[in-house]
């Protein structure tokens, strides 16, 4: 089976298919809606057979639907019809769930990503449990994404930006548990070196995410809905 994933940031839209190497771009923005998204992968697309598509998708999904509006993008996406859209089988997920489950080696993990805005989700012995963390609040009434986002990169600069993106890790960390931190999105790079029990992700996590919600031992769990998923454990690339 191919599968085509599209992972929906707040910055750019990214898709690959299965047996290609090289993913293809464009941009989404704060006025994206679904109709558009779905027009630009099969514009970018179209040479790629496939048989089914894989969404990561930057808010909160229940039970396999998009359950809220998301804030970095355009309106519309609750309610949409995706199956009818590309005209094949199509799974949704939360896309730090998605790019959690790409990059998951077993036991427990926490993946925060840091883009537009901050991802987060918890994989406990394979099984992926989608967070909502950004929105809590951090410092002066202000959320965990305000200082850690790309909103809080520009407002605070790199550096202090930086200090702040680690002490949210350093918290999440303690409160959670975790047998090992993943950061990932397209600002993990500026956090330098990470320490023992951290390490950073790779935008192909996603992608691997996304062909991992098609694999036979993941099928049952998400075509009955259940919540978190069942993954298998073990390393993928």
């Amino acid at each position: 089976m191919n599968v085509l994933v599209v992972d929906v940031g707040g910055s750019h839209v990214k898709v690959l298919v299965s047996g290609q190497r090289e993913p293809r771009r464009f941009e989404s923005g704060p006025a994206l809606t679904p109709a558009e998204m779905v027009k630009g992968v099969k514009r970018l697309t179209a040479d790629w057979p496939h048989d089914a598509v894989s969404i990561g998708y930057p808010g909160l999904v229940v039970h396999g639907r998009i359950a809220m509006e998301p804030r970095n993008l355009g309106n519309g996406w609750v309610g949409f019809d995706f199956g009818k859209a590309f005209g094949r089988p199509v799974r949704i997920i939360n896309d730090a769930a998605m790019q959690a489950l790409g990059g998951y080696q077993g036991g427990r993990m926490l993946f925060l990503g840091l883009g537009t805005g901050l991802g987060s989700a918890m994989i406990v012995d394979g099984r992926v449990e989608p967070m909502e963390l950004a929105h809590l609040p951090y410092r002066k009434g202000r959320t965990y994404e305000d200082y850690v986002g790309a909103t809080g990169l520009k407002r605070l600069g790199e550096r202090k930006w930086r200090k702040h993106a680690w002490a949210v890790i350093d918290l999440l960390r303690a409160a959670l548990e975790p047998d090992i931190v993943v950061v990932g999105g397209g600002n993990a790079k500026r956090l330098g070196r990470p320490p023992r029990g951290v390490r950073l992700g790779r935008t192909a996590h996603a992608f691997a995410g996304g062909f991992r919600l098609w694999q036979e031992a993941n099928v049952d769990p998400i075509r009955r809905g259940r919540t978190p998923e069942r993954v298998s454990e073990g390393r993928t690339t």
